[in-house]
């Protein structure tokens, strides 16, 4: 099949989780036979050293950058004239545009993808519109993909008219998300990967900068972009601004707990794994997280994560023994393999969209 994607980003992993999804399940898809298409607003922050692929370089994805949108519809039109299916990604820029464009020019299956489902459905409650896409629009899409799982399908299907709304969770790619070789740069008693956001920072701290205070003898690493660089940080805490995604499975490798903090509008809907939480336990590393309604779904507490509530939690887990931290990374390692991979992922999305042609075909 021929699928086009409509998405924020494939080509620059900076700042954003959508490009490791967006490459995971397009690769994915394109190893099972399928040819994929990506149009990507070429954003200024994500050029340059932020591009960490180039469209030339990719060989299972015909990559197409634009800076206008009117300049690419015609081109858009020629390539969806002998499409199977298209997919319109939250955070497109001109997804409000797009999504009229293509349910006045495409005749088959339209598939949105969700990747920021609370955003989106908090800005459908208060202005009937996220930035990418109105309310009234979900109904134009035969399937709403969505990152989060659990009571926002239902809502999304009963509130907002969507024909069927399905989890399509984020995913890993084994031959690249497994346990490697420690690096010195990455060694740490406790660290953390994530692009700064304001309400993510309470759970950095508490769980985080909290326990470096009161432990000096320990190490610390937090990684990720747009931190203010007025914050301040306890003397046992090391900033890095990027980790590449050629580098996740060394930094998960060589910390010996991984902290995973969630957004506050994800641990508010729950069932919202993100793609840092899959990526570290398919390097087998010791996961402490906060807590959010779904969890225990994707990893069981205590015997595949364990789980935080304050500094204390924390502290306790520093104590354990590398064999009982070993253990858990294990047995999450094992978990992500047997249902969360790339290849997983793209045949929940073909399954799908042959829904779509059932349904179309029960109609007719």
């Amino acid at each position: 099949m021929k699928l086009i994607f409509l998405g924020l980003s494939i080509t620059s992993s900076w700042g954003n989780g959508h490009a490791t999804t967006y490459r995971g399940l397009c690769r994915a898809l394109a190893s099972r036979g399928h040819r994929i298409v990506f149009y990507e607003w070429a954003a200024p922050w994500y050029s340059g050293a932020h591009r960490d692929l180039l469209p030339e370089a990719c060989d299972w994805a015909d990559i197409r950058l634009f800076d206008d949108w009117s300049s690419i519809r015609p081109s858009l039109r020629r390539e969806l004239s002998d499409a199977d299916a298209v997919v319109l990604g939250s955070y497109f820029r001109p997804g409000i545009e797009a999504a009229d464009f293509l349910a006045d020019t495409f005749e088959g299956p339209r598939l949105f993808y969700d990747i920021d489902t609370p955003v989106t459905v908090r800005g459908y409650r208060d202005r009937g519109a996220a930035e990418y896409l109105r309310a009234d629009q979900v109904p134009l899409f035969d399937i709403y993909f969505s990152f989060t799982g659990g009571p926002v399908l239902r809502e999304l299907e009963l509130e907002y008219g969507s024909p069927r709304a399905v989890a399509l969770y984020c995913s890993v790619d084994p031959s690249r998300h497994r346990p490697v070789a420690p690096v010195s740069s990455y060694r740490c008693d406790l660290g953390y990967m994530g692009t700064y956001a304001p309400d993510r920072q309470p759970g950095v701290e508490a769980l985080l900068n909290e326990p470096a205070r009161r432990h000096p003898d320990r190490s610390f690493l937090v990684a990720g972009p747009l931190y203010p660089a007025d914050r301040a940080w306890p003397g046992n805490v090391r900033r890095l601004d990027h980790v590449a995604p050629s580098d996740h499975a060394a930094f998960y490798s060589s910390n010996r707990l991984t902290l995973n903090v969630t957004r506050a509008e994800m641990r508010r809907w729950g069932w919202a794994p993100s793609v840092r939480l899959f990526e570290a336990a398919a390097c087998g590393a010791a996961i402490v997280s906060d807590n959010w309604d779904g969890l225990d779904t994707f990893l069981v507490p205590g015997t595949e994560l364990l789980l935080a509530r304050s500094a204390d939690d924390v502290a306790s887990y520093l104590g354990m023994s590398d064999r009982e931290l070993a253990e858990i990374g294990a047995a999450a390692r094992e978990k992500v393999l047997a249902r969360h991979t790339n290849d997983a992922r793209a045949q929940e999305f073909e399954t799908e969209l042959s829904w779509v042609g059932s349904r179309a075909r029960a109609a007719r």
